[in-house]
C-alpha cells in the first residue's frame, strides 16, 4: 500500500481552483504497481458473480476494463454526454465544483445483470451515485463499488447506498 501511496501525486488547483487532483497515472506506468492495484481492486470481488463491470469516463476506463477481464464480466463504458455513438440514457448531477451529465448505451445493461461500478477516485460521490442511477433506468442490480482512492473528508461513501459494499484502495 505504501508504494501505491507515494506514487500517487497530488497536483494542486486542477481542474479548478482549489481542487487537489490525485494523479495515478504514475502507477498506470510501473507493471509492477499496475498489477498490484488490479489484485488490490479484483480481490473483494473475485466470487461476486459479476456480469457487468462499469468504467466511469475516463481514468475508470483503465482498470474498470482489466476488472471485466479478470473478473470474467463484461466491460460498460459510462462517458460524457455525446460522446457515445447509440442510443444512451443519461443522468445529470452535481460534482464538488459544478455540474455534469453521463450517458451509457441504453441496452448496456440487461434485466437482473449483476453490476460492478469502477471509478478510480471517490470524491463526494456524485458520479458514482449517478451511475447507479444508469444501472436502475437497464433494470441492473449494483453489488459493489470499486475505487483505486478515496478522499474521506468529502464523505462519498454517503451518496451510496447502504448494504451495498464500496471498496476503495487508498484513502486520502
Amino acid at each position: 500500500m505504501h508504494s501505491l501511496l507515494e506514487a500517487i501525486r497530488t497536483i494542486p488547483d486542477f481542474p479548478e481552483p482549489g481542487i487537489q487532483f490525485k494523479d495515478i497515472t504514475p502507477i498506470l506506468s510501473d507493471p509492477k504497481l499496475l498489477r498490484r492495484t488490479l489484485d488490490l481492486l479484483a480481490e473483494p470481488y473475485r466470487e461476486a458473480r459479476i456480469d457487468k463491470v462499469i468504467g466511469i469516463e475516463s481514468r475508470g476506463f483503465i482498470f474498470g476494463a482489466m476488472l471485466a477481464e479478470v473478473l470474467d464480466a463484461g466491460f460498460i463504458p459510462i462517458r460524457k454526454k455525446g460522446k457515445l455513438p447509440a442510443k444512451t440514457v443519461s443522468i445529470s448531477y452535481d460534482l464538488e465544483y459544478g455540474s455534469d451529465t453521463i450517458e451509457m448505451h441504453a441496452d448496456a445493461i440487461l434485466s437482473g445483470d449483476r453490476v460492478l461500478i469502477h471509478d478510480d477516485v471517490i470524491a463526494t460521490g456524485g458520479t458514482a451515485a449517478a451511475a447507479a442511477g444508469l444501472v436502475s433506468l437497464g433494470h441492473g442490480d449494483v453489488v459493489g463499488y470499486s475505487f483505486l482512492a478515496e478522499l474521506e473528508a468529502l464523505n462519498g461513501r454517503g451518496r451510496l447506498p447502504e448494504g451495498i459494499p464500496v471498496e476503495s484502495i487508498l484513502k486520502f
